[in-house]
């Protein structure tokens, strides 16, 4: 890991290796996806992961990362992944963080 994804990590109390072509999944509601997501990532609200996972990741050893606004709902969508039998899924906690240690652009509709 980079000096500066050390610094980040240690400011936001995530330290974890980011695996590399991850699909993001954003956890938050649809206006809060809206307002602004990371890069590349897909809408999938938390009430709706155990439904529509399948559709957005196939693969349930593909590298996911998960995230949310401050980290509570991504925590909730891992723990709800993992008891699917997602192998591979990485909560990145809240949406700035997160895109300031992929150095992604956050973008809005």
């Amino acid at each position: 890991m980079s000096l500066l994804g050390k610094l980040i990590g240690a400011f936001v109390g995530t330290e974890q290796e980011l695996p590399a072509n991850a699909i993001l999944i954003d956890v938050r509601s649809s206006g809060e996806y809206q307002a602004g997501y990371i890069a590349g990532a897909d809408s999938l609200p938390l009430g709706e992961v155990g439904d529509r996972i399948h559709s957005v990741v196939p693969d349930k050893d593909a590298p996911v990362i998960v995230y949310c606004q401050s980290g509570a709902r991504s925590a909730s969508a891992k723990n709800i992944l993992a008891n699917m039998g997602y192998t591979n899924v990485v909560n990145g906690g809240g949406v700035g963080s997160l895109a300031l240690r992929l150095q992604k652009q956050i973008c809005r509709l």
